[in-house]
Formats: structure tokens, C-alpha cells, sequence
């Protein structure tokens, strides 16, 4: 399936590409275009727009909290894994949100670097997606470790 979102990506429009082909659809081709022209080339591509004004999946509010486009495909496609959940905590404060989360600050430097680092944004995807995988397997570590310690009372070394 083709996903079109908006050229000069940086946080969210990177970690979606990364969720969605990880996650929903693991042959996922991704477009980036000019945002005036996100809505008109999903139309003609039979693509799925994403973090663009107007797309099912972009930003929402839910009870005063905005959630970002990240936490739009989690809810969309019913993913539930708790590392997946903490992943869009990061996420969601990187891409401008109201959070404690500390790793955010590293995560928004770190793609603010790569899109000036990257020609285009397919190679600003490729040299991301490896940040996401450890991100993710970082989450995965640090979820695993609070229910130790909840569990335990003692975290492991």
C-alpha cells in the first residue's frame, strides 16, 4: 500500500513510516509531498494520507491532551503493545507535545539532525528507522523492567 504525508519530515513523520511499516503493512511505500498537495496525491495514488490537516490520521485531542499522528495509527489499527505505548509518550513530547518524558529532548535533536543531514526524506527514513528500533527496544526494556520492579520491588541489574 502507498502512504503520502508531507515533504521535510523530522519526528512525527518519520516515527509513522517506522510504525507503520514495522507494525500495519510491511511492504509500505511512502511518498512525501508538498502539504498543499498531501490530500490530491492520496486521491490519485489510492495512498493513505498521514500528519496532514484533513487526513483520519493526524493529530487529535481526546479530554484536553493532544495526541499526535504516532498515537492516530496506534489507535486506528488497535495496536496495544505497552513498549509501542511508550514509544508514543516520546513521540508525542519530541513533536512539540506537553510531557515529562527526558528522552524526547535527545529524540528531537537527533531528527532535527538527520533531516539536515539527509538529501531527501527517503534517505532522512533510512538513517532514522535504526533510531526507532532502538527507541522501541529501549521501550521494550524499560517496560519489561518497571513490571519487575512493580512485581518485585527490586529492579534487576
Amino acid at each position: 500500500m502507498k502512504w503520502v504525508t508531507r515533504e521535510r519530515a523530522r519526528v512525527d513523520r518519520i516515527a509513522c513510516p517506522w510504525l507503520i511499516q514495522r507494525f500495519v503493512d510491511k511492504d509500505a511505500q511512502f511518498l512525501y509531498v508538498p502539504k498543499d498537495e498531501v490530500l490530491e496525491v492520496a486521491r490519485r495514488e489510492g495512498a493513505i494520507p498521514f500528519d496532514t490537516p484533513g487526513a483520519e490520521l493526524h493529530h487529535f485531542e481526546v479530554d484536553g491532551k493532544e495526541y499526535v499522528s504516532f498515537d492516530a495509527i496506534i489507535r486506528k489499527y488497535g495496536l496495544s503493545d505497552p513498549a509501542l505505548l511508550e514509544l508514543a509518550k516520546i513521540v508525542r513530547v519530541a513533536d512539540g507535545g506537553s510531557g515529562s518524558e527526558p528522552e524526547a529532548a535527545g529524540l528531537e535533536a537527533a531528527a532535527t539532525g538527520f533531516r539536515i543531514i539527509a538529501k531527501d526524506d527517503r534517505e532522512n527514513q533510512h538513517l532514522q528507522f535504526p533510531l526507532y528500533d532502538a527507541l522501541y527496544a529501549y521501550c521494550k526494556w524499560k517496560v519489561e523492567e518497571s513490571g519487575h520492579l512493580e512485581h518485585t520491588g527490586k529492579v534487576r541489574a
